[in-house]
C-alpha cells in the first residue's frame, strides 16, 4: 500500500515541491530514504514517539519512506508532520481527504505539538503556483504566509489539529490564517534629520542616495555626526512596495526571523554589521547555505562603521554583489543564490589619527600615512560607491544653530519633509521602470542609461570636461549618469541638465588623485 503527501524544502529563497511516499509491505522495518541529513533521520523517532503519545499504532511491518526528488539534499526538521500524517493513512488508522491538496510542514514534539520551522514564505508562494489548495504550517509560523493571496493557510499547533484540517471531520476555519488589513506605515523610529545641525551637503548627499537607491560613503573626522546622519538614513525611505516586500520577507524567512506578527514587513531593512563580523556572516554561506547580511539588507540598508577597519578581502568580496544585485554560494555539495540589491553605506575617518583635513589642525599623520589609510579601500570598491560626501566639522556657530541675523537658533528640516521628496522621486522610477526587474535609478544596466538617460548636447560637452579632469573610469561615469538622473526627478525635470552632471560630479572627490595635495 502506498500513500502520498508533499512537503517542501529552500533552496536559497525558492521552494521545491518534495513528494513524501510511504510504502506499507510485508517485511519489517522502518527505512528512510532521499538523501536525508542527520536531523531528517532523526524525525523517524520524533515521529514514532509523538504518534505513540497520541495513541496511534506503529504498524509491524516494512515501512519505506521516501523523500523525492532523490537527487536534492534533504535538511531540517519541516519533513515531521508529513511523515506523520502519512504514516498514519498508509496504515488506514486516520482518512486524508485532503492529503494531496496541501503541504504540510512542521517540527513535532514527542508529546504531538508542533514547533516552528523556517522558510514558510517561499514555499507558501510556490503551493499557490503548483495549484495546492493550501499550507498546513505551525502556528507560530504560519503568519508569515499570510499574505500569499489564494491560498488556504492553516497554522496548527499539534498533531490532532493538523488531523482535522485534512480528514474534514469537523470545522476548523478557526485554524486559517487570515491576511491582515494593509495599513499606512509609520516613519521608522529612530533619530532624525532635524537633531542633524548644519552638513547640509551631507544631508543632500543622503537624500539623492535614498531617492536613487545609490552607495554612499562618508569621510570626515570623528564627532562630525557621520554615524548620526547614517542612523537618520532609515527615517526618509519610503516604505516598501508590496513586490519587494515579498522578496525581502523571502530571505527573513528562509533565515528564520520572518515576521511573526502577521503581514509582510515594510519598513527597509537597516543592517549595521561590526567590522569583526567574518566573511560568512556577512556574504552567506555556512553549513546551511544560510544568508548572509548583504541578503538581510536587501532592499535595504547595509552600513558599515569604519570602512577602513573591515578587512580588504571583505570588502572586495562585496564587490560582485553590489555589481549583480545577488550573491552566489558555491561550495563542494551545493550552489545557493540569494538577492542582494542594498544600498551600501558607509563612514571612515581620512587618516589613522583621524583628523586629515580638519579645520582645527589635529591631524598628526605622514603623507604616507594618509595614503596608506585610504588604499585600504581599493580603487575598484571605490569606483562602485556612487556619492563620496566630505563631512566637516561643525563651526560654534553651524553647531549652536545660530544662523539668523537676530541671533535665534533655525531649526533644521525634519525627516518627514524630505522623506516627501523621496517619496516622490520613487514614484517617478516606479513608472519609469514598469515592466522592468528594478526599481531604483541605481539598478540600471547598460541598456537602461542608454534608454533613459540621453544627453544633450550641452550635457555632453559638460561631461566631457568633467571625464578629462577628473581622469575617471568608465563604471564612475555610469554612476555620475545614475546619479545626476536621480538628481533631475527630485528636481522634477524630465532631462538631464547640465547643472545635475555638474552636481553628480562633485560628489566624486575620492577620485580626484590630488585629494591629499
Amino acid at each position: 500500500m502506498l500513500n502520498k503527501c508533499f512537503c517542501a524544502t529552500c533552496i536559497g529563497v525558492e521552494a521545491v515541491v518534495v513528494t513524501v511516499e510511504i510504502d506499507l509491505s510485508t517485511g519489517i522495518g522502518i527505512h528512510l530514504v532521499g538523501l536525508p541529513d542527520s536531523a531528517v533521520r532523526e524525525s523517524l523517532l520524533r515521529v514514532i514517539t509523538a504518534l505513540t503519545s497520541y495513541g496511534f499504532r506503529i504498524p509491524g511491518r516494512k515501512l519505506v519512506v521516501n523523500l523525492a526528488p532523490a537527487d536534492i539534499r534533504k535538511e531540517g526538521s519541516a519533513y515531521d508532520l508529513a511523515i506523520a500524517l502519512g504514516l498514519l493513512a498508509v496504515s488506514e488508522q486516520i482518512s486524508l481527504v485532503g492529503g494531496d491538496r496541501y503541504i504540510i510542514m512542521g517540527e513535532l514534539a514527542l508529546d504531538g505539538r508542533i514547533r516552528p520551522v523556517t522558510g514558510v514564505l517561499p514555499v507558501a508562494l510556490k503551493a499557490r503556483e503548483a495549484g495546492f489548495v493550501g499550507c498546513l504550517f505551525p502556528a507560530e509560523t504560519a503568519q508569515e504566509a499570510a499574505a500569499v493571496d489564494g491560498l488556504d493557510v492553516y497554522g496548527v499547533s499539534t498533531l490532532g489539529e493538523a488531523i482535522d484540517v485534512l480528514s474534514q471531520r469537523v470545522d476548523c476555519r478557526h485554524l486559517l490564517v487570515h491576511r491582515p488589513l494593509e495599513t499606512e506605515v509609520d516613519q521608522p523610529s529612530g533619530n532624525d534629520f532635524k537633531q542633524v545641525r548644519g552638513q547640509q551637503q551631507a544631508k543632500r548627499g543622503l537624500e539623492i542616495a535614498a531617492a536613487g537607491g545609490h552607495n554612499l560613503i562618508l569621510v570626515g573626522s570623528p564627532g562630525s555626526g557621520k554615524s548620526l546622519m547614517a542612523s537618520c538614513l532609515p527615517s526618509i525611505l519610503p516604505p516598501m512596495t508590496r513586490a519587494e516586500a515579498i522578496e525581502t520577507g523571502k530571505v527573513y524567512s528562509v533565515a528564520g526571523r520572518g515576521s511573526r506578527l502577521g503581514g509582510l514587513m515594510r519598513e527597509r531593512p537597516f543592517r549595521a554589521p561590526h567590522h569583526s563580523a567574518s566573511l560568512v556572516s556577512l556574504i552567506g554561506g555556512g553549513p546551511q547555505a544560510g544568508p548572509g547580511e548583504i541578503s538581510l539588507a536587501h532592499n535595504g540598508v547595509l552600513y558599515l562603521d569604519e570602512m577602513a577597519q573591515f578587512p580588504r578581502s571583505l570588502l572586495d568580496a562585496l564587490r560582485q554583489p553590489m555589481e549583480d544585485g545577488r550573491v552566489t554560494i558555491s561550495r563542494a555539495r551545493y550552489k545557493v543564490d540569494y538577492p542582494a540589491h542594498f544600498m551600501l553605506v558607509a563612514s571612515m575617518n581620512p587618516c589613522p589619527c583621524g583628523y586629515y583635513g580638519d579645520e582645527t589642525g589635529h591631524c598628526t599623520c605622514t603623507r604616507g600615512a594618509v595614503e596608506g589609510y585610504l588604499s585600504r579601500i581599493s580603487g575598484p570598491m571605490m569606483d562602485r560607491i556612487d556619492l563620496q560626501v566630505w563631512v566637516k566639522s561643525l563651526s560654534a556657530v553651524e553647531l549652536l544653530g545660530l544662523s539668523a541675523p537676530d541671533g535665534r537658533q533655525l531649526p533644521e528640516e525634519a525627516s518627514a519633509a524630505i522623506a516627501a521628496r523621496v517619496a516622490r522621486a520613487r514614484a517617478v522610477q516606479a513608472a519609469r521602470f514598469a515592466g522592468e526587474t528594478i526599481y531604483t535609478n541605481a539598478a540600471m544596466n547598460a541598456r537602461l542609461i542608454e534608454r533613459f538617460c540621453p544627453l544633450s548636447d550641452d550635457c555632453r560637452r559638460t561631461l566631457e570636461k568633467i571625464l578629462d579632469r577628473m581622469g575617471l573610469s568608465a563604471r564612475a561615469y555610469t554612476r555620475i549618469l545614475k546619479v545626476a538622473r536621480t538628481i533631475a526627478d527630485l528636481a522634477d525635470s524630465p532631462a538631464i541638465e547640465p547643472a545635475h552632471l555638474l552636481e553628480a560630479a562633485g560628489f566624486r572627490f575620492l577620485d580626484r588623485r590630488r585629494i591629499i595635495d
